[in-house]
């Protein structure tokens, strides 16, 4: 029975994503939306890939330089050495997967605190790398990346080449649907099977969980080698999309968002990261209007939330459901 609800609600949510919302953009003419709406959907899949650290009981404050990388491999590969952008996405996140296990093998084990200082440091480090490495371009960055082309298996056209749509948004829009789709199944998958379990224990009582046998070195290497998959994965598609890559497309200000979309959202929830990146996307759009208040407004919004809603938005909801894995 839980099983066919979930079924039902993932339908229901394709149907709403993939349908009625480009029908509604369509007939309200804000063609500007489709870009709105990838980069919320792209910025969700980045953030879920902090969430999963703070499932393992880690705050990454690093993000924004996995994000960097992988537009940058991406990039690379696509304007010097002419692979296609879809065999790059791949590629991109496993790069930073093996980066972040390279990383992540001494600072993993040490105690939270230090953990989280020493991700704070790293988009800084990926960002003075990308202005010194000359495959990188410098401050210049890499422009005019083309836009994805098709792709054909058998003569069969699977995914048309972008160049020649008359709108690449609304294709950018349905591939960063899919993809964030994929993602939040895939983590809704992770978190409620063994490993994941397995990772939940590590958050609750370390001590406990390793006197049992569990393997928390391990554990904590896996969970974030996922996590900087999904940066670099996300930052390969922003690279398409705006067809530009520089050394300040993620800062450590974009971290810090990263963060705060799994705190917005709720980390007890799967799904938290899709509520918090749209909330806080669109909220600071809207105070937009108060000018140099701005930012002290949606600073004393953040941490009234916080404290009202220490759980997250999603803990506005009357009852629980199975996208809720930890108290």
């Amino acid at each position: 029975m839980m099983k066919a609800r979930n079924a039902i609600a993932l339908a229901a949510s394709l149907v709403l994503l993939l349908v009625a919302i480009p029908f509604g953009i369509q007939a309200s003419g804000r063609a500007d939306l489709y870009y709105t709406l990838t980069s919320v959907a792209l910025l969700s899949i980045i953030s879920a890939g902090v969430w999963l650290t703070f499932y393992i009981g880690r705050i990454n404050i690093g993000q924004g330089a996995y994000a960097l990388m992988g537009g940058y491999v991406s990039a690379v590969l696509v304007t010097r050495y002419g692979f296609s952008f879809w065999l790059t996405l791949p590629l991109a996140g496993l790069f930073c997967a093996a980066a972040s296990v390279l990383i992540g093998l001494p600072i993993l084990r040490l105690r939270g605190v230090y953990f989280a200082m020493v991700t704070l440091v790293l988009t800084e480090v990926a960002r003075l790398l990308a202005l010194a490495l000359p495959i990188t371009n410098g401050a210049k960055g890499i422009v005019s990346i083309p836009l994805p082309g098709a792709v054909r298996i058998f003569g069969l056209t699977l995914i048309p080449d972008f160049a020649t749509l008359e709108n690449p948004r609304l294709a950018f829009y349905i591939m960063a649907v899919i993809a964030m789709v994929l993602c939040f199944v895939g983590m809704y998958r992770l978190v409620n099977s063994r490993i994941g379990h397995l990772c939940q224990s590590l958050q609750q009582n370390e001590e406990l969980a390793s006197s049992i046998g569990v393997d928390i070195a391990r554990l904590r290497v896996i969970a974030y080698a996922i996590s900087s998959f999904l940066g670099g994965f996300g930052g390969a598609i922003f690279a398409s999309i705006t067809q530009s890559i520089y050394p300040s497309s993620f800062t450590v200000a974009d971290s810090v968002n990263f963060m705060l979309n799994c705190f917005l959202g709720g980390l007890s929830y799967v799904f938290g990261p899709i509520l918090g990146t749209f909330v806080l996307y669109f909220g600071w759009d809207i105070l937009y209007s108060f000018g140099d208040f701005q930012l002290l407004i949606f600073s004393i919004i953040l941490i009234a939330l916080m404290l009202v809603l220490p759980n997250g938005l999603f803990s506005l909801r009357l009852s629980r459901s199975r996208g809720e894995v930890t108290q």
